[in-house]
């Protein structure tokens, strides 16, 4: 039985790495990159992929196009077995990402085309809904009403649904958000996605996270990329600092936290326990190039935490 459905987008990306500062490139410029890799990426792939490697059996929904790139992110998911619940394809091609970085000013830069992604329709949904858990990235565009009918089905039907919206879809605001939130059983995002969505741009942690719980979310997590992350649970607040890893790149590493917490869930994991194994994912993640290649096991996610003590503070507020 698959225990999660991970909703969003299917993306290719392109990774290219150039020798001098952005500050030294100007319009026009023809500059030679020192590295170039290509890897999938998007918010359902990865979920799904950094869960299956933790064990728990997931399946995804997104779109894809009728092109290459398709085949590609398809070719990578049936090598661990994953099944695309999305059973069309779109006319528009596959989502791409460009994340050009600086070796200098160790900076980058990410060019994003949304395509077969925004395609993903009501047609789409699995007519019957039979998962614990819905883990929905940012479903945006055309796709938006995609997310409004499961967070409504997870309502109707008792299924835990785990939001994770990124900044674009965070900046539509609580009011757009409301239907889904009110639905949330576990609320993902990082601190700027935490203030657009509520438009507090100066709000810090512990106040984002009792507001964000009144909209309707159970459990509430905002990150802060290397700084520390906080979390409101069962009415206490948790503190916890990711350990220090030499960062390579970061793509990725926000799925592959919100993944591993979510592992932690399923597998009944106490609420510390889930917020290390995320914060490991994390960590593993941004020694490698590319958002699914420095995914952990279960077994190599406990060889991790063994290696790095990560404190979680508790309290109530």
């Amino acid at each position: 039985m698959k225990e999660v459905l991970c909703v969003g987008s299917a993306t290719v990306d392109h990774f290219l790495t150039i020798g001098p500062p952005f500050s030294a490139v100007k319009p026009g410029d023809k500059v030679l990159a020192q590295d170039f890799v290509l890897h999938t990426g998007g918010g359902a792939t990865n979920a799904a992929v950094a869960l299956k490697k933790l064990g728990v059996q997931s399946a995804l929904l997104t779109k894809l196009g009728r092109d290459h790139n398709a085949s590609f992110v398809q070719k990578e998911l049936q090598q661990y077995h994953l099944t695309n619940a999305c059973r069309t394809r779109s006319r528009k091609n596959t989502d791409v990402a460009f994340i050009v970085s600086s070796a200098k000013e160790h900076n980058r830069i990410i060019y994003v085309h949304k395509g077969a992604s925004e395609d993903l329709s009501l047609a789409d949904i699995p007519r019957s809904l039979k998962v614990p858990w819905v883990y929905l990235a940012s479903v945006t565009g055309h796709a938006f009403p995609v997310a409004l009918h499961l967070a409504q089905q997870c309502q109707k039907k008792g299924i835990n649904l785990l939001f994770n919206p990124s900044l674009y879809l965070a900046e539509q605001g609580k009011r757009k958000l409301d239907p889904i939130l009110q639905s949330t059983t576990l609320l993902v995002l990082n601190k700027e996605e935490a203030q657009a969505v509520l438009q507090r741009k100066n709000e810090k942690a512990v106040a984002l996270l009792h507001k964000l719980q009144q909209l309707g979310p159970e459990t509430v997590v905002i990150t802060d990329g290397p700084r520390t992350l906080f979390a409101l649970h069962a009415g206490a607040v948790y503190t916890l600092t990711p350990p220090h890893v030499p960062v390579v790149e970061t793509t990725g590493a926000g799925d592959a936290f919100t993944a591993g917490l979510l592992a932690g869930f399923i597998k009944k994991f106490s609420f510390d326990d889930a917020l290390r194994l995320g914060a490991a994912s994390a960590a593993s993640t941004l020694q490698k190039i590319g958002a699914k290649e420095g995914l952990l096991s279960l077994a190599g996610a406990q060889r991790f935490l063994k290696r790095h003590n990560m404190l979680v503070k508790t309290y109530v507020r």
